[in-house]
């Protein structure tokens, strides 16, 4: 047997060594029959180059008279650099010294950098101290120098996607046209600064300018470890930056994961994004003072649940039945591994991850019903409303949102016609061409499509997301109208024959946004500049008189009692000690928030007395706004939630019936009788404000 197995196995290795020469003979010939390169004309390299240069000298040009224009807008309306310290503080609406102490809410010891994600500010510190700045310009117009150049950087990314998309830098203009135009929708920069997202958002349009360039199959080598290394530091830097921004990154994730499920071509590439993400979480964890949340956060489940099923598939040939079938069994392997790892993570790891976010989801989709405060009053934020007829009113007069609903229709419609060929097995062409009219075919357009459609259906239910969605809006509408693949897919589905489609199609794709951007500049350049030219006159005496007060008469211990945005201000203006911060992610300060509001219920002056002394409380800050609000929205005013909340108003066909045998505190407190005046005692007062010092000589009998 052994003898006869020898010529056997002999004879197979010669066969495999004879087909494998056959293999490399035939490589060999097939690269001595593909002709080489020619190598590009020198006048082709430099209309090359100068395309290249124009665009990115466009792009970083459109950046830089952004944050000009925001910093020449900003001190136009407040006057800014005229004000006097406090003044500035009031105006700039947030938090900049950094309070990693004990004394900034009484009774409760706080990580400020964490709670209140101030590693921007930590940066930016450390930033001021390293340069020198110091020596050179304030604090704070160092901060939002910092803040103002980063909606720069912001401004300067959409740019270069919507250049990428399209192929060139006319995409870019339009984008950032479209974003200052509807400003309004597009940024809360205007309105308040230090938001978190105005520090991150940037770092996340990077990141989406560097997958857009990564995703590209016609990429080099070069370019593409470019991308990747910007898309690393990037994400990190975003998660680093937003509480939220792991929410954000999941969306995102699911869009890479439909994209590798419709193109199995760009499967390395979008599992190397996944292992950015894992990498990004870990560290974030690390250096966020081991922060749970990103522990337990769906955007961790769904990458390893990816990774797990990748591990799982089986080769089967692409096209067939069977392969179809393990399609689906994937998607569903990766859904339900998805929920059990979150579900496993958050029974081992001790979290408290949003818990009331959760709460709110389910209140805003009517699957559950309460009477909490806190739940309600977030329900009645216009942020959290569904957007108004005015946003879309706004996005169509600037011409965004018809151009923008053409170019996704069409995008979509192609995306759908390539899915359904893989679907049934046709072979596409691995390099699209413009004559091919597929625009739908390209990965980075799928994800963009997939990407824009989740935001969008998110930014319809919550207005405030409409600073993520609107963004994309501008930038994705200024890459179909002048992309010619998109006007030749149109022109392949209406079947165009009189003239040359190709032709057209580059026409069509230099004269439209030519004509968009004359009107846009005739009908919107005239405001902008009168925006520029306006002295804007921001007057709020009272405040600035409350503050001065505070400082000048408060004890240096004392500790003070109010609303919670009124808080964050007195923090902010004064270094007082407060009960309350305006911070949403901390179950026991949501609690003290609710509670202090009960100064706008109908409770006894007892019941408030013992509130506020057990948070040791020295002041009571008495918000007339608050307690004679005339809210447009029916049951949203603050002293109705309460009521609902306290059981003191029941509402029967349209009657409110009061079972409160008390009579508003905020009210009752300013006509000075007992047993008010036996608790409280005001000590200062204007048109705004009323200031009680809670007495500290009472006794209760029980």
């Amino acid at each position: 047997m052994a003898e006869e197995e020898g010529p056997t196995v002999e004879l197979r290795q010669r066969r495999k060594l004879k087909s494998s020469e056959n293999k490399e003979s035939a490589k060999e010939e097939k690269i001595r029959d593909t002709p080489m390169p020619e190598r590009a004309p020198k006048h082709v390299l430099f209309q090359r180059f100068a395309k290249i240069f124009i665009g990115c000298l466009a792009a970083v040009t459109s950046g830089m008279m952004y944050a000009l224009y925001l910093s020449a807008y900003h001190e136009r309306k407040f006057w800014f650099s005229n004000r006097q310290e406090l003044e500035r503080e009031i105006t700039f609406q947030g938090v900049y010294e950094l309070t990693h102490n004990n004394k900034t809410v009484s009774l409760k010891t706080i990580n400020a950098v964490q709670q209140m994600s101030l590693y921007p500010e930590l940066i930016a510190s450390v930033l001021y101290q390293a340069t020198g700045s110091n020596e050179i310009i304030e604090p704070v117009y160092f901060y939002i120098g910092i803040v103002f150049g980063l909606q720069g950087i912001y401004v300067t990314a959409l740019f270069v996607t919507s250049w990428l998309m399209s192929g060139t830098w006319l995409a870019g203009m339009l984008t950032v046209a479209w974003f200052i135009i509807n400003r309004v929708d597009t940024t809360r920069i205007e309105y308040s600064i230090p938001l978190r997202e105005n520090w991150a958002l940037p770092y996340f349009a990077c990141q989406i300018a560097a997958l857009t360039g990564y995703l590209k199959s016609n990429l080099n080598t070069y370019g593409e470890r470019f991308c990747y290394l910007l898309m690393s530091a990037s994400t990190y830097t975003f998660m680093m930056m937003w509480e939220y921004s792991h929410y954000l990154l999941f969306l995102q994730a699911i869009s890479l994961f439909l994209l590798d499920s419709f193109l199995l071509e760009q499967s390395e590439k979008v599992h190397e994004v996944y292992k950015i993400y894992i990498f990004s979480l870990f560290l974030g964890y690390l250096l966020q003072f081991e922060n749970s949340a990103l522990l337990v956060s769906p955007l961790l489940s769904l990458v390893v649940a990816l990774m797990l099923a990748k591990c799982l598939q089986l080769n089967v040939k692409k096209g067939t039945f069977i392969a179809k079938i393990m399609k689906v069994i994937n998607f569903y392997l990766v859904c339900t591994l998805t929920v059990t790892l979150n579900i496993i993570m958050k029974m081992f790891v001790p979290h408290k991850e949003n818990g009331h976010m959760l709460k709110f989801l389910e209140v805003k989709f009517g699957l559950n019903m309460t009477k909490n405060f806190t739940m309600n009053w977030l329900l009645c934020q216009e942020s959290l409303q569904a957007p108004s007829q005015d946003f879309f009113l706004r996005l169509t007069q600037s011409s965004l949102l018809p151009f923008y609903v053409l170019v996704l229709i069409i995008c979509f419609l192609s995306m759908m016609q390539v899915i359904f060929r893989r679907i049934n097995g046709k072979s596409l062409k691995e390099t699209i061409t413009l004559e091919d009219g597929r625009i739908g075919g390209r990965p980075e357009i799928i994800y963009h499509v997939i990407h824009t459609i989740l935001l969008g259906s998110l930014a319809m239910v919550i207005e405030g997301l409409k600073y993520l969605w609107t963004p994309y809006v501008c930038m994705l509408a200024a890459f179909g109208v002048c992309s010619p693949e998109l006007w030749m897919t149109l022109f392949k589905w209406l079947r165009l024959r009189t003239v040359h489609p190709v032709l057209l199609a580059l026409i069509l794709s230099m004269a439209v946004p030519t004509i968009i951007g004359l009107s846009l500049w005739k009908e919107f350049f005239p405001r902008l500049m009168t925006e520029l030219m306006e002295l804007q006159e921001f007057y709020d005496p009272d405040t600035v008189e409350l503050m001065t007060w505070i400082k000048r008469q408060a004890p240096v211990a004392a500790v003070f009692a109010g609303s919670p945005q009124l808080m964050g201000a007195i923090k902010l203006c004064t270094g007082w000690m407060v009960t309350s911060l305006p911070l949403y992610n901390d179950d026991d300060l949501l609690k003290r928030n609710e509670n202090v509001y009960q100064i706008y219920s109908k409770r006894s002056a007892e019941d408030i007395y013992k509130i506020l002394t057990s948070y040791k409380a020295n002041y009571l800050i008495v918000e007339d706004a608050i307690c004679n609000e005339v809210g447009t929205m029916r049951g949203c005013r603050v002293k109705d939630l309460l009521d609902i909340a306290n059981g003191h108003v029941v509402c029967e066909e349209g009657d409110k019936l009061t079972y409160s045998k008390y009579g508003r505190f905020c009210h009752e407190v300013k006509i000075n009788y007992s047993p008010y005046v036996n608790y409280f005692t005001r000590v200062y007062w204007n048109r705004s404000y009323f200031v009680y010092k809670i007495n500290t000589v009472i006794s209760f009998q029980s």
